[in-house]
This record gives C-alpha cells, structure tokens and sequence, in this order.
C-alpha cells in the first residue's frame, strides 16, 4: 500500500494566491457513428471521431484561504475542471497550479495536501467498517496520533460518527456516507479541500453539520475550499466568491456582493391590501406608470391577487419611498414586505441568459 505523508499541521497563510488555471482547456475524442446497420458495417471499415470540449480557455485564481463556489448547470464543465485540479485528468490545452505544483506532473506530492469529496462517489472501503477505514487513512496520510486524536473527537462531535463507526460501508445511509467522505477527506488537514456536491439529497440537519464542518476547518487551519453545488443556500452560507460555468466557458467571476449589486437589481415589495374589486386595483395602480416609472415601463410591473400586490421594480432607477408613498396614498394597506432577489434567481437568469453577461 503506498503511503502518503502527512502534511504539517499549521494554519496557512490567507490572500496568497494559491491556485492558479490559465488556457484551460479539455476535449475528450468521441466515436461518431451513423445510425443503421449501413452505419454499423461502416464503422467496421473505417471511422469517424469528434472532438467536444468540456472545458474552453478558462482562467482563474483562487487565494488562499478563500471559499470558492464554482457553479453551473449540470454537464458545463465543473467535475471535468476538478479532476484536472485534483490531477485526475490532463488538460489538452493549458494549465492547473496548485501551490506551484502541476497537479497531473507530481500526482504523490499533490495528494498529501489535497482532499477530495465527489458527492455521488465514497474513496471509502465498501466491505469494511468505517472505524477500519479511518485506521487505514491513518496510516495512508501517516496522521501524526495527536492529529488522528483531535480530528476523530472532532467528527465525532460534528458528524456523530460513533453511531455507525462499527458499520461497514455498503450498509451506511446515504447522509451518514457523505458525513463519513467529508470527515475522511479532512483528517489530513488537506492545504485545499475539493468538494464536488458534497450535500447533494441530504436533509437540513445534515446539510447544517457539513456546512460547520467546512467553516470551521477554514477557520482554524486556513484550508482554501472550491465547491461545486446546486444548492444555493451553500453557496450563500460559506462561499467569499463565486465562479459561474456554462458551456464550458466562464460566464461571472466576483464577489457574493458584486454579483448581487450588478445583476441582482430587481426589489419586490408585497402589500397586504383590503380591497372587494380586484379589477378596480388594478386600473388604479395602473397610474403607478405615469406618477412614478416614466418613459421606461420595464422598470416596474405589478400583480394582483389573493388581497396582495406585489410591485416588482428596478432599484438601480427606482426608489422604494415612491412607490410606498404611491401605494399607501392610493389603498388600504394591512402590512408589507420587501424582498431583494436570491442568489439562486440571481444565477437562474444568468443561465438562461436573461441577463447580457
């Protein structure tokens, strides 16, 4: 069994750069074949491949210490982008640098500091108990005892692992699996953790202990984290950034609150009216457009329904004082709210390409 050796355990320096990807590119070869048995005979003869990129001239840095979500829809090239990190494939074009190393070059080296969760995957043994399959990750990473000590108490308390320790594997619900991945590819302290849907069909609670378990090892060890999910809620509980893919390509690089400033500027205010003509509410908010939006009606549009109005409006044109006064003047209004767009509503246009990127 080949050993891994461990890795000091320190907290790293934070805003360093610390991965670096320049021209990435992956294109995987693809056998083209026709439809039939014409088809078929003639692939016998001679045939045909296609290439497809998966991944297109992508770049990026992340610093270190930073929490990176790294988001798209399914097939654009995030699991691709990671194994190539990780060293697991090699790219045709460009580049990966992780702490000025070359990944799939110095394969050994890059796994002592790495460590990776592939949510529909386990790196765990399937025929043997959990507690077996830390002792032989021990020894594997070579964890100093003390280290293996502190780490285990403390997934024991995050993960509660010693309720299924003696468990083998394959018989491990899928939520205890992913706390049981998450704590192996941690007990190392890794310099960069990879997680690739990490809480992907797990339940609140077990969501809510993964997410601890990440920023807590942030915290106290400075550990640079890439995460991939489609659960926005991750994204706004841990991530300092985000990196949107589509396509293979890079659609948005910046901050939680760039993204929300620059794309995220639709506000929506949602009254609770008394009203007993639903179409005289709306013939009298029509003059909203006319006092308030002016020459551009896309800035504001309303709805009508079940004794609420909901005005929907551009805040980087309008303000919210007008449209309260507007509508506080004109109904009888019971309570209100305001609400700012989602990430996840946020993201969802920017896939649909609602939003010129």
């Amino acid at each position: 069994m080949t050993q891994i050796e461990s890795t000091p355990t320190i907290k790293a320096a934070r805003g360093e750069m610390f991965i670096e990807v320049k021209g990435l590119t992956k294109s995987f070869r693809s056998f083209k074949k026709e439809t039939g048995i014409r088809g078929t005979l003639k692939s016998l003869i001679s045939r045909e491949y296609t290439d497809i990129e998966a991944v297109t001239d992508i770049s990026f840095n992340i610093n270190r210490g930073d929490i990176i979500g790294y988001i798209g829809p399914n097939g654009a090239g995030k699991s691709t982008t990671i194994k190539m990190m990780t060293g697991i494939l090699t790219p045709t074009k460009g580049y990966v640098k992780v702490d000025g190393r070359i990944p799939y070059e110095e394969r050994t080296e890059n796994a002592k500091r790495i460590g990776v969760v592939f949510g529909q995957k386990t790196q765990l043994w399937w025929d043997l108990p959990l507690g077996e399959t830390f002792a032989i990750l021990k020894e594997i990473y070579q964890v100093p005892a003390e280290l293996y000590k502190d780490q285990m108490t403390y997934f024991n308390e995050v993960f509660e692992l010693s309720e299924f320790m003696d468990k083998t594997v394959r018989t491990l619900s899928l939520g205890q699996r992913m706390r049981a991945d998450l704590a192996a590819s941690m007990l190392h302290n890794p310099q960069v953790l990879f997680l690739d849907e990490p809480t992907i069909g797990l339940d609140v609670v077990v969501k809510e202990r993964i997410r601890k378990a990440i920023k807590d090892m942030n915290k106290k060890y400075g550990t640079t984290i890439l995460l991939t999910t489609h659960d926005m809620s991750d994204i706004e509980e841990l991530c300092h950034r985000i990196i949107i893919i589509d396509k293979g390509v890079i659609i948005y690089e910046g901050g939680m609150d760039n993204i929300k400033k620059q794309y995220g500027f639709e506000r929506k205010i949602i009254f609770d009216l008394r009203y007993d003509d639903e179409d005289d509410v709306v013939s009298r908010l029509g003059a909203i457009y006319d006092i308030i939006v002016g020459s551009n009606p896309k800035n504001l549009y309303f709805t009508v329904e079940d004794n609420k109005v909901t005005v929907t409006f551009n805040r980087n044109e309008l303000g919210v004082s007008s449209i309260m006064n507007f509508i506080l003047q004109n109904f009888n209004v019971l309570d209100f709210s305001v609400k700012d767009m989602d990430i996840e509503a946020i993201v969802k246009q920017i896939y649909r390409h609602d939003i010129e990127t």
